[in-house]
This record gives C-alpha cells, sequence and structure tokens, in this order.
C-alpha cells in the first residue's frame, strides 16, 4: 500500500515529542525528590540536635537527683516520676501526662534509641495536647492546626519565643528504678526562617528548572500544532483538507467501537465550478465552496467525515446499514445543495464506494483506493451530462476498469505489430449512385483479446492521449493505401480521416499532417481532414490557422457531426470549412419527421450557400436517399449503400466502380 509520507512525517514528530517530555518530567521529578530530602534532612538535624539538648538536660537532671536526692526535684517544678522495679511509683512531681506504654522515635528509627556509656534513654509522646505528632515511621510530624488554635501563646512559648513541643523521655537508673521527665523540643524563630527559606528557595529552584526544561518542549509542541494545522487544513475552504480525511478516516475505521459499523467513501463534486468561476470570480468560487463544506457538515453524524479536495470534490466517509437509505441521505444533500445560492441552480454528482466489512480491522487498507472507486463511479455520471446523480461502484465498473487496465497495456504493442485494421465506409451521389468518396474508420485485431469494436477503446484513448497516436497511424496507413491504389491505375476518391480534439493543441499540427502524408507519397487532394464540432469549442484563433494551413497545402477539411452539438452555427460562420457532414441524428427513426426534414434541408441550403459540399452519414433508407437526393445532398454514408469494409473489399469496390465508369464511358464513345 502506498502511504503519504507527510502523514508519517507528523505522526514520527509526535513520537519524538513524547519521549522527551516523559524523560524531562523524570528529571524534575528527581530533582525535586532530591531537594525535599535535602528539607527533611535539614529539619532532621534541627530536631535531632534540639532532641540532644534535651537528652543532655535529662542527664543532668538525673545526676543532680543521684546527688541530692528527689527533693530537689520538688522545688525545680519539674514534671517527673520514678517507678521501682515492679513498676510502682516511688516519686511524682508535677502532673504525668506520659503516654510511656508507647515508645516512639523522635529521629530516624535507627536513632530513636541514644546511648551514652551504656545508658538507653527512650521517648514517649506526650498525651495532654502535645503540639508534635511522633510518627512510627521515624519523622515528627508538627500539627499547626493545634498550634493555630490555641488559646494561650505562653503555652506554647518559653520567654526566648521557642516554639515547645512536650515529649517524655525515660532512663533505667542502676538500682534498676525508671526515670520519666517531661522535656521540650524547643524550635525557634531562626528555625522556622530557616527551613521556609530552604523550602522556598528549592520551590523556586524545581519551578524555575522546569519552565526552562519544558519551555523549549512547549514551544515546540506549539509549532508542531500550527504545522499539522497546516498540513490538514484546505487553504481555498479554510475546512479539512485531503490529508485529514486519510488521517481521520483511518482513525474512525479502526476504533473498537465501529467494529460493527458499516461505512461507505463517497466523491461528490460541484459539477460545472470552473464556470461559475469563469463568470464571476475566484472569490467568489471559494466562498461557495466553503458554503458547499458547510451544509455537506450539517448532515454528517458524528462518526462522518467531509472534507475539501482538488478544486471541486468533497470526499465524505458516511455510515449506512441499508443501500437505499444512504442514497436517499444523498438524495437530500444534493437536493440542499443544487439550491444553496437563490440565483443559480447547481448540479452535484456522487461517487459511491462501499467498505468490505474486513477494512476496519486490515491496517493495510488503503483508504485511497476506496475513494479512487467511488471517483471512478462518479466519472461514469459525468460522462453522459453535467445534471445532477449518484452512482454506485459495483462489478461491473470493477470488470470496465480491468479492461480499461488491459487496453492500456496493449496499445502500444497494437501499434507496434499493426494489430489496428483500416476499415473503409464509402460515400455515394445520391442522384447517380456513384462513388464519390469514403471514410477511413479503425477497427482492433488483437492476438490477445479477438476482435475489439471502436466502441470499446476509442474512448479510453481519447482519455489516455494514445488518441493522438491512433491519429498519426490511420493518417499514414491511408496515405499508403491511397498511394498503393494510385500506383495501380484506380481512380482515387477523397477518403477523410478523423483528426482528434486533443491535437490542436499542437502549433504544428497541419505541418506534421503535411509530413505524414507526403511520407506516404500520396496527394493531398486524396486526403480529406475531418474534425468532430467539440473540437471547435477550444482556441478558435489556433484552429482557425491550422485549418487554413491545410486548405494551402492541398487537404480538404471537414466538420464531423453537425447537428450534435450547440455551437454549429457559430462555427460555420467563422471557420473556412470545405465540407459539411450531417450528424446520423437527423437520419434516425425520422424518415416522417418533418421538423427534421426542414432542419435538414435548410442545412444542406445553408452549406451551398456557404460554398460548402455536404455529406448525409448514418442514412439507412430510400426515403431518407430520396429525399437527400431532392434536397441536393452531395454524399450519402451509411447503411442503405455500404457498411465498413477492409481496405480489400473497399478495392474491389472502387475497381468495379472504375469499371462501370469505362463502360458508360465507351457506351458513349460509340454513340
Amino acid at each position: 500500500m502506498k502511504k503519504d509520507k507527510r502523514l508519517d512525517a507528523v505522526r514520527l514528530r509526535s513520537r519524538h515529542i513524547v519521549g522527551p517530555i516523559i524523560g524531562n518530567i523524570i528529571v524534575v521529578l528527581t530533582v525535586a525528590a532530591l531537594l525535599v530530602t535535602a528539607i527533611l534532612a535539614i529539619f532532621g538535624y534541627i530536631c535531632y540536635f534540639k532532641t540532644d539538648v534535651a537528652v543532655d538536660n535529662f542527664e543532668n537532671v538525673i545526676r543532680v537527683y543521684e546527688t541530692d536526692g528527689p527533693s530537689i526535684l520538688s522545688g525545680w517544678g519539674i514534671d517527673s516520676y520514678i517507678e521501682d522495679a515492679d513498676g510502682n511509683v516511688i516519686f511524682s512531681s508535677g502532673t504525668d501526662t506520659s503516654d510511656h506504654g508507647n515508645p516512639v522515635t523522635l529521629m530516624l528509627i535507627d536513632e530513636f534509641v541514644k546511648h551514652s556509656d551504656g545508658k538507653q534513654y527512650t521517648a514517649y509522646p506526650d498525651s495532654e495536647g502535645t503540639l508534635i505528632r511522633l510518627m512510627p515511621s521515624g519523622y515528627i510530624l508538627f500539627d499547626f492546626s493545634e498550634i493555630i488554635g490555641i488559646d494561650d501563646p505562653d503555652s506554647i512559648s518559653n520567654d526566648r519565643g521557642e516554639l515547645l513541643m512536650p515529649f517524655w523521655l525515660s532512663r533505667k537508673l542502676d538500682d534498676g528504678s525508671v526515670f520519666y521527665m517531661k522535656s521540650n523540643l524547643g524550635i525557634t524563630m531562626t528555625d522556622i526562617v530557616l527551613l521556609t527559606a530552604v523550602t522556598g528557595i528549592s520551590g523556586f529552584i524545581i519551578l524555575f528548572a522546569s519552565i526552562i526544561i519544558h519551555a523549549g518542549f512547549i514551544s515546540k509542541i506549539i509549532r508542531e500544532n500550527k504545522l499539522v494545522k497546516l498540513l490538514f487544513e484546505d487553504p481555498v475552504s479554510h475546512n479539512h483538507n485531503w490529508l485529514w480525511f486519510l488521517s481521520k478516516g483511518k482513525k474512525l475505521l479502526k476504533k473498537r467501537s465501529n467494529a460493527d459499523v458499516k461505512f461507505a467513501v463517497v466523491s461528490l463534486t460541484f459539477v460545472r465550478y470552473r464556470n461559475f468561476v469563469l463568470c464571476h470570480s475566484l472569490e467568489e468560487g471559494e466562498i461557495m465552496l466553503g458554503k458547499v463544506y458547510d451544509q455537506i457538515a450539517t448532515h454528517l453524524s458524528r462518526n462522518e467525515i467531509v472534507s475539501h479536495s482538488t478544486s471541486s470534490n468533497f470526499p465524505m466517509l458516511m455510515e449506512y446499514s441499508e443501500r437505499e437509505a444512504l442514497q436517499k441521505r444523498l438524495e437530500d444533500i444534493i437536493c440542499e445543495l443544487e439550491g444553496i445560492d437563490q440565483d443559480h441552480k447547481f448540479s452535484f454528482q456522487a461517487g459511491v464506494s462501499f467498505i468490505s466489512d474486513h477494512f476496519a480491522r486490515n491496517k493495510d487498507s488503503d483508504l485511497d483506493e476506496e475513494y479512487n472507486n467511488a471517483s471512478a463511479a462518479r466519472m461514469t455520471l459525468s460522462q453522459k451530462n453535467d445534471e445532477s446523480g449518484i452512482a454506485f461502484f459495483d462489478s461491473e465498473l470493477v470488470e470496465h476498469q480491468k479492461w480499461i487496465d488491459k487496453v492500456n497495456e496493449l496499445q502500444q504493442k497494437a501499434v507496434d505489430n499493426e494489430e489496428f485494421q483500416v476499415y473503409y465506409q464509402p460515400k455515394y451521389d445520391p442522384r447517380t449512385d456513384e462513388l464519390r468518396g469514403a471514410e477511413a474508420l479503425i477497427r482492433w485485431q488483437s492476438p490477445e483479446l479477438g476482435f475489439v469494436p471502436p466502441g470499446q477503446f476509442i474512448d479510453i484513448f481519447e482519455n489516455n492521449g494514445f488518441i493522438t497516436e491512433i491519429d498519426h497511424y490511420m493518417l499514414e496507413h491511408v496515405s499508403r493505401d491511397q498511394k498503393k491504389w494510385l500506383d495501380e491505375g484506380l481512380d482515387l476518391v477523397p477518403i477523410s480521416v478523423n483528426v482528434s480534439r486533443a491535437h490542436f493543441v499542437e502549433i504544428d499540427l497541419a505541418e506534421q499532417i503535411r509530413d505524414i502524408v507526403a511520407g506516404a507519397g500520396c496527394p493531398f487532394k486524396y486526403i480529406e481532414i475531418e474534425l468532430t464540432e467539440s473540437a471547435f469549442f477550444d482556441d478558435k484563433k489556433a484552429l482557425t490557422r491550422t485549418i487554413s494551413k491545410l486548405q494551402e497545402y492541398g487537404f480538404t477539411v471537414s466538420m464531423d457531426d453537425f447537428g450534435s452539438g450547440y455551437s454549429s452555427l457559430n462555427s460555420l460562420k467563422d471557420l473556412p470549412l470545405n465540407v459539411l457532414k450531417l450528424d446520423a441524428g437527423f437520419f434516425r427513426d425520422s424518415s416522417e419527421d418533418d421538423r427534421a426534414k426542414i432542419v435538414v434541408s435548410e442545412a444542406i441550403k445553408l452549406a451551398k450557400h456557404l460554398h460548402m459540399k455536404t455529406v448525409a452519414e448514418g442514412v439507412e433508407l430510400k426515403d431518407q436517399v430520396d429525399f437527400l437526393a431532392d434536397e441536393g445532398c452531395d454524399m450519402i454514408q451509411g447503411y442503405y449503400y455500404a457498411k465498413p469494409m477492409p481496405g480489400q473489399d473497399f478495392e474491389e469496390r472502387m475497381r468495379s466502380s472504375s469499371d462501370s465508369g469505362e463502360a458508360a464511358d465507351t457506351e458513349t464513345d460509340k454513340e
């Protein structure tokens, strides 16, 4: 499957952004964790230092107790008590608020027991509204809500302005008794300022580092978003474009929730949009495209999308349950679009390709191919007319596309091997039944395909541009045949050869025709260049120059299919033609059509006034021949006289015509 490199580029850029952002977030979090650890370490150091002071004070009290006895402790007003070895209180001073059943740590767990010369100290929480929480994890947690809610500030601070946090310490004495004493962890304003400063500076460093690290990536993300918008925005309608349709469409088809949903790709085109722009302006045309886009979008559900592609095409991805229901929705959309501007009546054509059920699960499926199928279905409408309509891609179109591919594959080989055969359809004078000319027609005898009639390949050649090769091929082979028959002494009649309108972009077309015919050695007067009426819709100045040059060289120039288009009279007025061929549509099932007879009669008279000969093609009935003879038509080409025939059969017909002419001359001479 052919992938769009621009879509891959967008995906790669997205992947390149995500990785570095995640990496830098990890770096920032790591730095933050290290800074928090440092803050805790500073706080721990302060607490450890303060606790160490409290332990030293406790040791001094114990020393005084052991020296001077417990009476001195009562005078100091210290909250303390002593238990003997059996747990009986043998001394107390102040109030006992200890919770010595739950020893906890003041510092890290491996340091909560302080050893000094084999002496062991244990800490216990204070049970009456302590301003700290001694956590089992080993860290002191401050309860500032209690600090804020204290009614008496003196109860939490001493004269030095310290924040006092009470706890109890104990140590086993030499006689087996245990001494308990209330202590305070004093946090000064300096300690608080230090911690606040360290915390603030650390936070600023983290924030600044985060901004610096991510500023570049944020800027890159913004640039990427702008780039994606540029890639996915249609500059004409300022809506979504084809790339967005491919990207979004594939995501919708692969979405799990859409696994059971049936989708169809629609190719909708604004018919004759270029004509609207030509009559108004490009700006008005682009505004109208935006209105069309917006109108379509109002009919789509959440899982359906539309975009603008090329000049006037709108790819759509639509849900459907039944074909008839989807057709009805599209008909409603087209009906509204036809009247989107009150001053104009527009036409819109839609092609539809149904996506197979397995498509959404197949990551290698190509939405491009489905859209091409929808476009192929739509083009079957545009080849017929410019009216609104809907066509569906089916197996018949698949076979037709395969046929086109096969013809494209074999066309050059067919020319090289001269598989194309020239057939000739004679033209007769309806008054004398004499052979007056012929038209060269092409047939294809292919070793691979068998006999292929022109209706199965001419349109393909016109669409792919190979028709110019066919024109050269026919000119060369007709010129060779004419030269051969001339050398054999036959009385030649002019043979017309079609030249496609695709040739008229070439400024040296007249010279090309001259050189091909001259190369075969055929006199120019025996070759008639036949142009279809559609060629006259192109650059008339260039066409006039080419016709004039051909006539100067000695060629006759005719207009084919007169009456099949809408500008024939105007073409006759401007172009110096020699022969006018009346379209076969005039004579098809119209032998009793008085209106058709009037038009044909006046066309013949008009040609005579312009010094042009007339040829009626497609004539099959005797009544038609008699009518044309009475009206002064110069030649008739049709099944009444002869079908197209191979060159050898036409040669025999020329010989018999020559023999009849010689016999008539002989009889005249005898008389």
